[in-house]
């Protein structure tokens, strides 16, 4: 073979790659902005003068995740969750049922949060353990890798 068409193929298969690659992170960051406004739409409205706060699971987890939520805030997100949100499937013989995991994040989340108290934790912990006695041992678990993980 003639070595000038090697070469000719391996640039042109090199300036291939190079467009293909290019268009990867066009795409790429095109799809991270999206995800962005997605995120920024689904962010809770929540008033900090208004007392109503929406009812679903994700802005609930929104106002909890949330590390500027004010202390009350946070007692009336955790109030609406165990009323609304409180009682979870039954174990799955040994494991956990995976509708727990969410609240598993709560009690680690609440745990680490900037503005909670302990009143607040443990009132969560009472009524969790009331409402789901098969997971009482999941979720002081939970609780106590929470206060664990605390920044002292």
């Amino acid at each position: 073979m003639n070595i000038e068409l090697i070469i000719q193929s391996i640039m042109g298969l090199v300036a291939l790659l190079a467009v293909l690659i290019f268009l990867l992170f066009l795409t790429s960051n095109k799809k991270s902005n999206k995800t962005v406004i997605k995120d920024i739409k689904k962010e809770p409205h929540v008033s900090r003068t208004s007392s109503k706060m929406d009812t679903d699971f994700d802005s609930l987890m929104a106002v909890i995740k949330n590390k500027e939520s004010l202390t009350q805030e946070l007692r009336e997100a955790l109030e609406l969750l165990i009323k609304y949100h409180g009682t979870v499937h039954t174990k799955l013989g040994l494991r956990a049922h995976p509708d727990f995991d969410p609240y598993i994040d709560v009690l680690f989340t609440i745990c680490r949060h900037p503005n909670t108290d302990k009143d607040m934790i443990l009132s969560f912990d009472r009524e969790l353990g009331r409402l789901n006695p098969e997971y009482k041992k999941d979720i002081n678990e939970a609780v106590t890798r929470g206060l664990n993980s605390r920044r002292v």
